[in-house]
């Protein structure tokens, strides 16, 4: 379909965040949807001015049947990017919840074929995270974590990214396909 989008997810993490909306800035003809969680953590990083910066369309998670996901049923978008997915967005869609925005809009483009391209946080036995007013912290994830990142590999249309390369990367194939 022509005039196809890519529309990305925004999580509540703050485990680059700063370098997924650096990589979201550089392209074009993406709506972006956050989370409840990623509206707040966005304003409490003091990220807003670039998330804005971006100029692309905005929709927050502030209705309860998430009429949004409706856009996919229409043929708006070729791919859906969650960037970056917490570890409780992880686990719904590991197990099939769709019960927000975001867990709604992969169930969503499961359903429509159309493919996801997820960058979870936890993919490692320990990791470095940004926290607010530019900490870092360690950052140990749990087996469960670990094994709900692998159960969603393994998903159809389901391409799980461990770091930013293999997201930019990801993204960049799936954009050369459409052009």
């Amino acid at each position: 379909m022509q005039n196809q989008r890519l529309a990305w997810a925004i999580t509540g993490s703050g485990h680059y965040l700063r370098e997924s909306l650096a990589i979201l800035k550089m392209l074009e003809n993406v709506d972006v949807y956050l989370s409840k969680a990623a509206a707040e953590i966005i304003k409490q990083y003091g990220f807003q001015p670039q998330l804005e910066a971006t100029n692309h369309r905005v929709y927050q998670d502030k209705t309860a049947s998430s009429v949004p996901v409706e856009l996919f049923y229409e043929g708006k978008y070729h791919t859906l990017v969650i960037a970056p997915a917490t570890s409780n967005t992880i686990a719904k869609m590991a197990y099939g919840f769709s019960d927000s925005l975001v867990t709604n809009l992969y169930a969503q483009a499961g359903k429509t074929r159309v493919t996801s391209i997820v960058f979870a946080c936890d993919t490692g036995p320990e990791l470095e995270s940004e926290a607010p007013r530019d900490n870092v912290v360690k950052v140990y994830p749990r087996q469960i974590d670990l094994d709900n990142v692998a159960k969603l590999a393994n998903f159809e249309a389901t391409q799980v990214v461990a770091d930013l390369d293999a997201l930019a990367d990801a993204i960049h194939t799936r954009l050369n396909a459409f052009k």
